[in-house]
C-alpha cells in the first residue's frame, strides 16, 4: 500500500459547550487524552505519510508535553483560524507535497474505525470525495418560533438562546435518504485544493470539507460509519465516550 495519505486532524476549537479549565481536546478519556485517541489510528495506518494536528494558536505554540513528544517526521502542529474552513485550509497548506490523498478528521472524534478509514482512502484514490456517515434513524421535527407571533422556522442556535417555552413543531421531515456526516472525510488532494480555491474566490464557508467540494462541482460518496464514532461536544457525550473507552 503506498504511503500517499496526509491527514488533517481539526482540533482548533475551544470546546466551550463542554466547559472546564482544560481544552476539550486535551482532557483524558479513560486516562488517554481525547486528541491522542483521535490521532493514534492515523499515525498507525500504513498508508499515512504524515498527520497535521490543527490547534488553537496559543496551544499550537505551546503544546502539552505528551503531544510535543510526538512531533516529528509523521506529526506536525499548525495553528488554526477563526473558522473550520480556515483551520483545515491551514492544515492543507501544512501537508508535504507527497500527500496526493487528504483525509480530514475531527479531533473531537476519539473512536475512528480502521475499516472505515480504509474505505474512505479507497474511494478518494478512485477520484471522488468520501464521507464517513450514518443514516438518520430518528424522526426529525422542524420547529418554529412564536416569539414574534409568526411561524418562522428556527435553527438550533436560535432555540438555545430563546426562552424556556418549548418549541412548537412545524412539520415532520421524512428521514428517507438522510445521513449524518461524520469524519474522516477523504479527497484527492487536487479536488480539495480546487474546492478551497473556489471558496476563497467566492467567499464560501462550509460546516465540513465535503460541502465545499460539492459546491465546487466535485462528486462525494458516503461510506457507512459506526455510530460509536461519536463527536464529543456535551457532558453527556463525554460520559458516553468514557463508557465506550472502558468497554474496549
Amino acid at each position: 500500500m503506498p504511503r500517499d495519505v496526509g491527514v488533517i486532524v481539526a482540533a482548533a476549537g475551544r470546546g466551550e459547550r463542554l466547559g472546564g479549565p482544560v481544552p476539550k481536546q486535551f482532557r483524558p478519556i479513560a486516562g488517554v487524552p481525547l486528541l491522542l485517541r483521535a490521532l493514534r489510528p492515523f499515525l498507525a495506518h500504513p498508508a499515512v505519510a504524515e498527520v497535521v494536528a490543527v490547534l488553537p494558536p496559543d496551544t499550537a505554540a505551546r503544546p502539552p508535553a505528551w503531544l510535543a513528544d510526538l512531533i516529528g517526521e509523521r506529526l506536525r502542529i499548525v495553528a488554526g483560524g477563526a473558522t473550520r474552513t480556515e483551520s483545515v485550509g491551514a492544515g492543507l497548506r501544512g501537508l508535504g507535497p507527497g500527500c496526493s490523498i487528504v483525509l480530514v478528521h475531527d479531533g473531537a472524534r476519539p473512536f475512528p474505525v480502521r475499516e472505515v478509514i480504509d474505505e474512505v482512502i479507497a474511494a478518494a484514490r478512485r477520484g471522488t470525495g468520501a464521507v464517513a456517515a450514518v443514516p438518520v434513524s430518528d424522526t426529525l421535527k422542524e420547529v418554529v418560533s412564536e416569539s414574534a407571533g409568526d411561524a418562522e422556522p428556527v435553527g438550533s442556535s436560535a432555540l438555545s438562546a430563546s426562552s424556556t417555552r418549548p418549541p412548537v413543531v412545524a412539520r415532520t421531515i421524512p428521514r428517507v435518504g438522510l445521513w449524518r456526516a461524520q469524519t474522516p472525510q477523504g479527497f484527492p488532494r487536487s479536488l480539495l485544493e480546487t474546492a478551497y480555491a473556489a471558496a476563497r474566490t467566492q467567499g464560501w464557508t462550509g460546516t465540513d470539507e465535503a460541502e465545499l467540494v460539492e459546491r465546487s462541482g466535485g462528486t462525494v460518496v458516503l461510506i457507512r460509519d459506526a455510530a460509536t464514532n461519536l463527536k464529543i461536544t456535551t457532558p453527556d457525550e463525554w460520559r458516553l465516550a468514557e463508557a465506550l473507552a472502558r468497554g474496549q
